[in-house]
């Protein structure tokens, strides 16, 4: 069922939004070559914690880290290692959740670390670029499917594959809600879009096919061809007039 919040929720889930948004920032400022992934999630416990907020990965499923810390060809859900090391040329994408007063703000970006291929720049600002272009269907009388199909498009118009085997969704109290949010459908399909709802739109895109393999640790997602993937995303609250992007730092 779709959890339509009221005014009140929704200023308590933009609290979480913005520390949520303030811990993302701070991975993409502390990532360096050199450092684990165990060391960067760390450092992203450690300010969660700081905010008086609590990580909402640790622990979900068995997750043994604070945030999805994925690198190159690895797309979602890899898990923070000490052996894993960041290296000049990679390009890390970090997915972390925040709960904050019981309500969840959840986002993600892929960062480049030092000097990256045109090839993962590119990559990149596609994936970056789809997102908007799908928050801006995120407007009340619209519906799911006219989200799911802007970003699948903008991808596949620039040469990308969107991956259909992992989707957005609803959040609130709970990290994941109703309603799915594609990547990929068609226009005018899916849940009419209604003042209240929030939802994270997150284009997951690989470079060479939409196919994907969870590795033997059975959380790890790779583009199946070894080639590059990224994931952006936000949260985001439809209301009467433009959608709110409720996972935005404050300065």
């Amino acid at each position: 069922m779709i959890q339509v919040k009221s005014a009140d929720e929704i200023t308590r889930m933009m609290k979480a939004g913005e520390i949520a948004a303030q811990a993302l920032a701070y991975a993409g400022r502390s990532i360096k070559p050199g450092m684990s992934t165990w060391e960067l999630d760390k450092l992203i416990h450690d300010f969660i914690v700081s905010k008086g907020a609590r990580p909402s990965s640790l622990g979900y499923c068995g997750f043994t880290g604070s945030a999805c810390i994925s690198i190159n060809e690895e797309l979602i859900h890899g898990i923070p290692s000490k052996k894993k090391i960041i290296k000049d040329g990679d390009i890390v994408s970090v997915d972390l959740t925040v709960e904050y007063d019981g309500w969840n703000g959840d986002n993600a970006r892929t960062f480049m670390v030092g000097e990256v291929s045109d090839e993962a720049k590119r990559l990149l600002k596609v994936t970056e670029e789809a997102l908007y272009e799908g928050i801006k269907m995120a407007v009340a009388g619209n519906r799911i499917g006219d989200i799911s199909n802007a970003v699948q498009t903008y991808c596949e118009k620039n040469g990308y594959h969107v991956v259909r085997k992992y989707i957005g969704h609803g959040i609130g109290r709970d990290m994941h809600e109703d309603p799915e949010v594609p990547n990929f459908g068609k226009p005018g399909r899916g849940p009419r879009l209604v003042p209240g709802m929030t939802i994270c739109i997150e284009p997951m895109i690989n470079s060479s096919t939409s196919e994907v393999i969870v590795l033997p640790d059975k959380w790890t997602v790779v583009e199946a061809n070894g080639n590059l993937s990224a994931h952006f995303e936000h949260t985001v609250c439809i209301t009467n007039g433009e959608p709110i992007i409720m996972t935005l730092e404050k300065h």
